[in-house]
């Protein structure tokens, strides 16, 4: 393994030089206790040691077998790889180009409803775009009950506390933005990218008040405007009984007793409140807090205005409904923006089995990581891999996915570009595979 240093504001730091590029595993962004804010890491000693991932945070696969709870996405995404888990884990990873100097910056939010994921999975590489030149950052943050406690009673000084998770984000993109400069890329051109849950903390950071005006351009994949326009927030008021039921079952009575229990207890707690509500989701989700979720703020009416690219798979978890957000999202902006919005459905079939375009299937495109899955690949996937790459990589350093690699690509919603064994823009293909989603082979993370 051949080492590299860079100097930054921080200090000294370790990376590897590989291939394809310079990568810097494990930074750590900011420390938090359980239930406070995250604090920036600003300096550290010595010369930092960023040559392996960090740890993600406490989910399901922490104390269960993920390859029994979650099999699908433990043999697509995980399978094989090493994985540890802690609180503590506030860590980035950077690929970055060798000779990198004022490149544009890719930050890319993982998916996992909240409550699972993590940035070093196997589809998640950053070297396709490094080649590119292209610097791509992925993060880690607290998620399900370390990441997205909320109660009234829960105050500081500050006020009410909830989203940690969302605070967490926000402080990894402000690291960035007073890091990557070091690492040869340019902090005022940052394009924010997140898929499913991490499409959800994307679309609250284009109003989140820390943030504003930092985002060159918007890349939202099976997740835009879910809670802008249809899933809406609680209130930290409404979430509250939920969290009255997580401290019964932990045992505890007051948040002192719910910070101090152990992390396995809180897990379980939250686990068996969770299968106290037909649907748990909205309890565990993001609520508005006022700060980095404002009710006022977060609509339609309030989105900025710059170029965003949309995108969904077919056989994605409720397909018809995506599609009915992704053209509610459209239809807003071609009326009221100056700034272009493209949409794309992936259509392409995975070979190897018989579940579709599954929820997250395109993810392995976009990053160009076919080598690290098991499926059977063909040069068609190969193919669409190489031009939806090339549309993000294009769209990350103009705000405009045309390129050499895909036919024209307008900006209509209705019309998405559909990538698949004759990538062409036309029609969307949720109704013709409605039957298929309703018998749930479609998989979802």
């Amino acid at each position: 393994m051949k080492e590299v240093i860079k100097t930054t504001p921080c200090g000294e730091i370790k990376g590897i030089e590989n291939e394809r590029c310079l990568e810097f595993r494990g930074i750590r962004y900011a420390t938090a206790a359980r239930y406070e804010m995250p604090v920036e890491v600003t300096n550290w000693e010595g010369t930092y040691d960023a040559t392996a991932f960090g740890a993600c945070c406490y989910q399901h696969r922490a104390f269960e077998e993920d390859a029994v709870v979650n099999p699908f996405y433990h043999i697509e995404f995980r399978k094989g790889v090493p994985f540890t888990y802690s609180e503590d884990c506030l860590f980035l990873n950077i690929w970055a180009p060798k000779n990198a100097e004022n490149c544009p910056v890719l930050v890319f939010i993982h998916g996992g409803s909240f409550t699972g994921g993590s940035a070093d999975e196997a589809h998640i590489k950053g070297e396709r775009f490094a080649e590119k030149g292209i610097i791509t950052v992925a993060m880690n943050y607290r998620l399900g009950p370390y990441g997205f406690c909320a109660h009234k009673d829960f105050c500081d000084e500050n006020g009410s506390l909830a989203n940690y998770g969302l605070y967490d984000q926000t402080t990894a993109i402000e690291w960035v933005l007073h890091n990557i400069a070091a690492f040869g890329g340019d902090p005022e051109s940052i394009t924010l990218m997140g898929q499913s849950a991490g499409a959800m903390s994307v679309d609250i950071h284009l109003n989140n008040p820390a943030l504003a005006q930092r985002f060159k351009g918007a890349i939202m994949l099976s997740g835009s405007g879910l809670q802008r326009c249809l899933i809406k927030p609680l209130s930290i008021e409404k979430i509250t009984p939920f969290w009255d039921k997580v401290m019964e079952f932990a045992g505890v009575s007051t948040f002192g007793g719910l910070k101090s229990i152990g992390a396995q207890k809180l897990y379980y707690a939250w686990k068996k409140a969770c299968k106290q509500y037909a649907v748990s989701l909205p309890y565990t989700f993001p609520v508005y807090d006022g700060k980095v979720l404002d009710k006022a703020r977060f609509s339609l009416q309030s989105l900025p205005d710059m170029p965003y690219i949309i995108g969904s798979t077919c056989t994605d978890m409720v397909p018809i409904v995506l599609e009915g957000v992704d053209r509610k999202w459209g239809k807003y902006v071609q009326m009221h923006h100056q700034s272009p919005c493209w949409f794309y459905n992936f259509n392409r079939w995975l070979p190897g089995d018989d579940m579709g375009a599954w929820h997250s299937a395109d993810l392995l495109y976009v990053f160009s990581t076919l080598e690290n899955n098991w499926r059977p690949f063909e040069e068609t996937d190969y193919i669409i891999s190489e031009q939806l790459s090339d549309a993000v990589s294009a769209f990350v350093k103009t705000g405009n996915p045309n390129c050499a690699a895909i036919p024209p690509w307008k900006a209509d919603y209705r019309t998405p570009l559909s990538f698949a064994e004759h990538t062409a823009s036309g029609k969307w293909h949720t109704m013709d595979n409605i039957q298929f989603t309703l018998t749930s082979k479609g998989k979802t993370i």
